[in-house]
């Protein structure tokens, strides 16, 4: 039986032990633990891994859209060879609420565990306590095998059919879009600007992060006011947040630099910087100059807080919200 220790003990520590692949059978997941848990493994210096999820009660809770596109996102997408390899799938036949967490090398499992903590950063990072037992290794990708066979991948073309995708907050409509206005509705929001204290876009910071020698162009961040980093409005101790934009794409973030300054694609700093790219109509790599900016219509971005852990960008111009 393990009480302490266990984000170590069964996330980290099979890996010295020769561990390639980690194969997690949860009845709740969030892609941005699946985030923290590929960027640390790459922050710790550790080998990549290859990382195989089955999300087990989609048949009786259905699974929110962010959370669906964070998966979609995270599936199996090349970072480079320093970051883990991710696959996903769902169960749509019957509900699992097993967790599970085997580790193979080779396609030899080598260790397994199984306890009350979901695949989630509440479950791991939040000092909850947690419960875990060790259990038969064999025995238990035997068991995950069985239940892999009626889980359908998460980019599989039609999977709508199969599994009801619902919004994260009732405010929002199925495609992620806001209703109506979120005034009234309770929703804490904070809006940051894109400029820099002179009032102009950073030379080799925020939206030009990445403008320097041996960088990769589109590096990028939204600078974090000290005040607004300590009022709690963003996670942060590493955690992972997903924010849903206003033009229907997902992007999972994190807090870090020191004192907490920052806003990143924790897996690739330049995610954040291609998408305001795009959002502005300039070309991969570009320079963004205050005058780009001022031609898209706003300086700013406005995010608003769903919950602790999803959030709303709003990136829009003549907006009513």
């Amino acid at each position: 039986m393990i009480t302490s220790g266990i984000t170590q003990r069964i996330l980290f520590s099979p890996i010295d032990e020769g561990a390639d692949t980690l194969l997690i059978l949860s009845g709740y997941a969030t892609p941005n633990m699946v985030s923290w848990f590929m960027k640390t493994l790459r922050e710790r210096k550790l080998k990549p891994i290859d990382i195989k999820l089955i999300v087990g009660m989609t048949p009786y809770d259905g699974l929110s859209i962010s959370a669906h596109e964070g998966f979609k996102e995270l599936y199996e997408k090349n970072y480079g060879l320093h970051i883990s390899r991710f696959q996903c799938s769902y169960m749509f036949d019957f509900p699992v609420h097993s967790n599970l967490y085997i580790w193979t090398r080779k396609d030899i499992p080598i260790a397994a565990f199984t306890g009350s903590m979901n695949f989630m950063q509440n479950s791991f990072l939040s000092g909850r306590k947690e419960l875990a037992e060790i259990c038969d290794p064999a025995d238990a990708l035997i068991y995950f095998n069985e239940i892999e066979k009626n889980s359908i991948v998460c980019n599989y073309n039609g999977l709508e059919n199969y599994i009801v995708l619902k919004p994260q907050h009732v405010i929002l409509d199925e495609d992620g879009i806001p209703q109506t206005s979120f005034s009234g509705k309770g929703i804490d929001q904070i809006t940051l600007s894109l400029l820099s204290r002179n009032g102009e876009t950073g030379a080799k910071s925020g939206l030009n992060w990445g403008q320097r020698t041996k960088r990769n162009k589109n590096q990028a961040y939204i600078h974090l006011p000290r005040k607004i980093a300590e009022s709690g409005f963003f996670p942060l101790q590493k955690q992972h947040f997903t924010a849903e934009t206003d033009d229907g794409h997902t992007l999972i973030l994190r807090v870090e630099q020191e004192n907490n300054k920052a806003i990143t694609t924790p897996l690739s700093n330049a995610q954040l910087g291609e998408y305001f790219r795009y959002r502005l109509g300039l070309a991969n790599g570009a320079y963004v100059w205050k005058q780009d900016l001022l031609n898209y219509g706003r300086t700013d971005v406005t995010f608003y807080k769903i919950d602790s852990e999803e959030f709303y960008m709003d990136f829009s111009v003549h907006t009513e919200i």
